[in-house]
């Protein structure tokens, strides 16, 4: 591992750089699924590709040294991912959630983990004191989400953390919408981080993949053994990609962010915008806890538009942005949380959460600021009703 100072340094020469064969600078793709051994129980490291692949063992190096843990796992999906680290928990036990997260996080719990006798409760992790109480016997795991998704609620990380160590339970991160450039919840205290990789990580909206960093031995030990049992992992040319988009994330997210901070600026301002949620603005919630644990605020806005606007004729109207599931690509995306991300939460849920139906969510991509911001304009100029 390098242990660059820098993470732009570590972003392209952290794990396992290049290849000690040919000196290749890139690490090759070990597209095989298998290894010849030179006799009974004799080999080089390699046996199997669900068990290990040099290219997954490169790119798992690298999210671990880029998150401060001490291991990394890489799987098919973000779904994957937070499926394998759910699974470390046993019948009986309970795990708390943030009161917006994911909604495919939610319903891996509701509709899968329950059958197992695996529970959970919505909480708001943004309230410490209240979290406190909340965490009974059986609670073995705090799940949070900072920013939170679609809301971009924030939580205190290092607060949940603490309040978990004292209560000997876990904390896990989805570090998705900030990624390791912008945020590193292991050194706030966490135990584990998730991404979907699919995201910001890739960043180029080519690849499915999910990621998970630990912070311990006894950890690593238990997640190894059900990626490996489980076998939902990343397979190597995707793990070639994935690097190759990890080398870029510095640039990438400097530039996803300049646009948000613009564009959160141009909506805060719109006559036709009635809420904006994004964490750098200055009364947003949560502001200085994002602005001591994390770079920036990222580069999601979610926001509503006044009951005058029609929000089927905005999504109908954009150009540039492209009405889509995910985020974290080059292109700018928007999407409707009640009835795309999130339309696993049932109804009464998202309205006490605020996940309202009239809720935007935007994905800041690339593009130069100001085609983003007239595309915007024009298309919320189409929905006005008149």
């Amino acid at each position: 591992m390098s242990n660059y100072k820098n993470i732009d340094s570590a972003l392209i020469h952290g794990g396992i750089y290049g290849d000690r064969f040919t000196g290749a600078v890139n690490v090759p793709i070990y597209q095989t699924s298998t290894y010849e051994q030179s006799g009974l129980g004799e080999n080089k490291g390699w046996e199997y590709s669900r068990t290990g692949n040099p290219t997954r063992a490169a790119l798992e190096a690298l999210i671990a040294e880029l998150e401060g843990g001490t291991h990394g796992f890489a799987f098919g999906s973000g779904m994957a991912a937070i499926t394998a680290v759910l699974s470390l928990f046993k019948t009986g036990d309970k795990v708390i959630i943030s009161s917006n997260v994911y909604g495919g996080t939610f319903r891996v719990l509701d509709k899968v983990f329950n059958h197992f006798g695996i529970t959970y409760s919505i909480e708001n992790t943004a309230d410490i004191n209240t979290l406190d109480s909340k965490i009974t016997a059986d609670v073995k795991a705090i799940l949070i989400e900072s920013p939170a998704n679609p809301l971009l609620t924030i939580t205190d990380i290092k607060a949940v953390a603490a309040l978990a160590k004292k209560h000997g339970i876990l904390t896990i991160v989805d570090n998705t919408f900030m990624t390791p450039y912008l945020q590193q919840p292991i050194k706030l205290g966490a135990d584990i981080v998730v991404h979907s990789a699919t995201k910001y990580l890739g960043g180029h909206s080519d690849l499915v993949a999910g990621l998970a960093v630990v912070n311990n031995e006894d950890l690593a030990e238990k997640l190894a053994f059900i990626q490996n049992s489980t076998g939902g992992v990343l397979g190597p040319f995707d793990s070639f990609l994935l690097i190759r988009g990890i080398k870029t994330l510095g640039v990438r997210m400097d530039r996803h962010t300049f646009n948000a901070k613009k564009a959160a600026q141009f909506l805060l301002k719109h006559k036709a915008v009635k809420k904006v949620y994004y964490p750098s603005l200055e009364d947003a919630q949560g502001y200085e806890i994002n602005k001591n644990q994390a770079k920036n605020g990222g580069a999601m806005i979610s926001f509503e538009l006044y009951e005058n606007y029609d929000i089927k004729t905005f999504f109908k109207s954009l150009s540039l942005i492209a009405l889509a599931e995910s985020l974290g690509g080059v292109e700018s995306l928007v999407c409707h949380p009640a009835s795309m991300t999130h339309a696993s939460i049932p109804y009464e849920t998202r309205q006490k959460v605020g996940i309202t139906d009239g809720l935007i969510r935007l994905s800041l991509g690339i593009e130069n600021i100001d085609d983003i911001l007239s595309d915007l304009q024009q298309a919320i100029e189409k929905s006005e009703v008149k």
